[in-house]
């Protein structure tokens, strides 16, 4: 079975960073397709960053030129770099692997699997 589990969540205030972690298993990892997402309670799911087997990368404008997306083929873990962090960044982030489509954020959260999240408050 396909498991996620993100880590590295916290509260942080603006301008403040943090590094999140997705551990996988039960997938070839390194060929996959891997994004991250956001959502808060109510609101429409964000896809904001994926990365592909290649290590080709696709961010959405919102955090584009403030969060990094990478990955570490050899220890199955998926990494977000979030910098100068804003209070609407604050949201529940998911690790996302995508089994279906091409490997953009757009479409990130929608086929595949996920993990619980993990949760970022900026104040």
């Amino acid at each position: 079975d396909v498991q996620l589990v993100e880590s590295g969540g916290g509260s942080v205030q603006a301008g403040g960073s943090l590094r999140l972690s997705c551990a996988a298993s039960g997938y070839t990892y390194s060929s996959a397709c891997m994004g991250w997402f956001r959502r808060a309670p109510g609101e429409e799911r964000e896809g904001i960053a994926s990365i592909g087997s290649d290590g080709t990368t696709t961010y959405a404008d919102s955090v584009k030129g403030r969060f990094t997306i990478f990955r570490d083929n050899s220890k199955k873990t998926l990494f977000l770099q979030l910098n100068s962090l804003q209070p609407e960044d604050s949201d529940m982030y998911y690790c996302h692997l995508l089994t279906s489509g091409h490997c953009t954020f757009q479409n990130i959260g929608d086929y595949g699997f996920w993990g619980p999240g993990t949760q970022v408050t900026v104040s």
